[in-house]
């Protein structure tokens, strides 16, 4: 027993030394870099799966239903549920393999690829006034501008805003209508193509994510956005919850999607741990 506890000590200590050199690594030369990785909290920006939850407008939504509850004939308490969904609703995980013809699906995606140090950038105040607002290039480079350059194989995030939506199907998504007619009605920001071409080739980005439906924008309809991030082999996160809990920098990523063998995409469990500084 000893020995299993020392075990895991170890195994702890080396997790927070390889976080804290990744992170170091990235460091903003114009702010101090004194952190106290030991200390801090962890934030879910994940939003609950139940009925009500967000899917695209010709999905089939979560459905949640009991199979069993309560004292079974043995005398003792056992519960257990039926779930089922499309891949991409609610807080989801992206694989290339969603616009991509030969990307990889979800169980062949490394580990390494699901961690790492994130950024945060906030478009709200353009985004808000602006139901169809293109996340653009000067975007990114205006948060460099404040913040330093975009570390290599970050993982970037972008408010837009619109997470405060959420439990509201209309502001949110800009239809309640289901089917095709709902989505030539669907209003939300999203990546400009552009952007996603120099988040690739100029920053080397591990994975985007927002908090909207989708990464491109709700009007979009060559979702050129998507087929520029996968066919660069870059994963993505949409409908993340709660992004203004996240400051601009100086937090790790861990986004744990559900292991679906030859999935395009799956539920995602998202969560930032963020240090004392």
């Amino acid at each position: 027993m000893l020995y299993l506890n020392f075990s895991k000590l170890f195994v702890m200590k080396n997790i927070l030394i390889f976080i804290t050199l990744c992170m170091i690594a990235g460091c903003n030369t114009n702010r101090s870099c004194d952190i106290s990785w030991d200390k801090g909290s962890w934030i879910d920006l994940t939003w609950n799966f139940e009925a009500s939850t967000t899917y695209w407008p010709t999905n089939i939504t979560f459905s949640h239903d009991t199979v069993s509850y309560g004292i079974n004939d043995k005398g003792y308490f056992y519960s257990s549920f039926f779930y089922a969904a499309e891949e991409h609703g609610g807080t989801h995980f992206d694989a290339p393999l969603h616009f991509a013809e030969n990307g990889r699906s979800i169980e062949q995606i490394l580990p390494e690829e699901f961690t790492g140090e994130g950024i945060c950038v906030d478009v709200s105040e353009k985004a808000l006034k602006e139901p169809d607002y293109l996340i653009c290039i000067r975007d990114f480079e205006e948060w460099e501008q404040k913040h330093g350059k975009i570390p290599n194989k970050a993982i970037v995030l972008v408010r837009t805003g619109y997470g405060q939506y959420w439990g509201d199907p209309l502001k949110y998504t800009g239809t309640l209508k289901q089917g095709l007619e709902g989505v030539a009605e669907l209003h939300f920001p999203g990546l400009d193509p552009e952007a996603a071409e120099w988040l690739v080739r100029e920053r080397n980005i591990k994975a985007f994510g927002l908090d909207t439906p989708s990464i491109d924008r709700g009007q979009s309809t060559e979702f050129l956005t998507h087929r520029i991030l996968f066919s660069h082999d870059v994963t993505a996160y949409e409908n993340i919850a709660r992004l203004e809990l996240v400051p601009p920098r100086n937090f790790y990523v861990v986004a744990a999607p559900m292991k679906i063998k030859g999935g395009s995409g799956a539920p995602l469990r998202l969560l930032v741990w963020i240090p004392e500084i």
